[in-house]
């Protein structure tokens, strides 16, 4: 790996070392300091998205509509009334479209689009650790598994190469940073079932974990394939040098609403946090 390399992935490594801290002691302490994080960090990816779908024009009553209404429905979510954010979810979707019309933003759909976006991903989270007795144990094999994933990628990619994914989307995505971050999300949840005695079930983390690596991967292209559609380059420039908000928990809002689901569903597997 050149020093060009090893120079990016020592910032990716350093920028997690940086944002883990408040994170972990957030999720560590749990209520109320978990959901006012989480409310704080919808607004900043509200913010984000307007700020990629408006490409560079100027924010209008309806950028600042959803913005609010981001805020409301995790707010409300973090109150524990789930019924009424989902409610002002729904409505903000729609108003935000409508108003987007009527203020002549060609990206009216994307726009409102962003409030589910960003609201049932940070619900997701809110649940999962305020509402589920395990929920210390759920949020951190998620921020783990979605970080092994992110820098095992990006470690893998650049030293082996080879075929890229999606080059349209994403240029600098390949097959074997892929694995890469699949086999390091395995990796990371086969540890965490050793460490809590759930080493029954270490064969079903393994392949959930590295399956939640995939859908990393996934949430962060299509975070590749909104910036591309509106030439944005980052989210922001709120993290210098790393972009936004959005460009580092794109990875997690996807990982977020499949657990929050296996969760619902029961499927847990026998993994003994789930």
């Amino acid at each position: 790996m050149d020093n060009k390399h090893s120079g990016g992935l020592k910032a990716r490594i350093f920028a997690a070392l940086v944002l883990a801290p408040p994170v972990l002691a957030a999720f560590f302490f749990g209520s109320p300091w978990f959901e006012a994080l989480v409310v704080l960090a919808s607004a900043i990816l509200a913010w984000e998205w307007s700020r990629i779908c408006r490409a560079g024009s100027a924010a209008g009553i309806a950028d600042y509509t959803v913005i609010a209404a981001v805020i409301a429905s995790v707010a409300l979510g973090a109150a524990g009334r789930y019924d009424l954010a989902f409610v002002v979810t729904a409505i903000a979707t729609a108003g935000g479209y409508f108003l987007s019309l009527r203020q002549g933003v060609g990206s009216a759909v994307w726009l409102a689009s962003g409030v589910p976006y960003v609201v049932v991903p940070c619900l997701a989270l809110v649940w999962l650790r305020v509402d589920i007795p395990s929920g210390r144990e759920i949020v951190l094999w998620v921020l783990l598994i979605v970080w092994a994933t992110d820098i095992g990628a990006y470690a893998f990619g650049k030293m082996i190469g080879g075929p890229k994914i999606l080059p349209s989307v994403s240029p600098k995505k390949t097959w074997a940073g892929l694995i890469g971050g699949m086999i390091c999300a395995g990796a990371i949840g086969a540890l965490m079932a050793w460490v809590m005695g759930g080493s029954e079930a270490i064969f079903t983390v393994i392949v959930l974990s590295a399956a939640m690596a995939v859908l990393s991967q996934a949430g962060d292209f299509f975070e590749s394939a909104l910036k591309r559609r509106f030439g944005a380059k980052d989210a922001s420039n709120l993290i210098p040098g790393h972009g936004g908000l959005m460009d580092r928990v794109d990875g997690l809002l996807a990982v977020s609403v499949a657990v929050a689901l296996i969760k619902i569903s029961g499927l847990d597997g026998g993994i003994p946090w789930l």
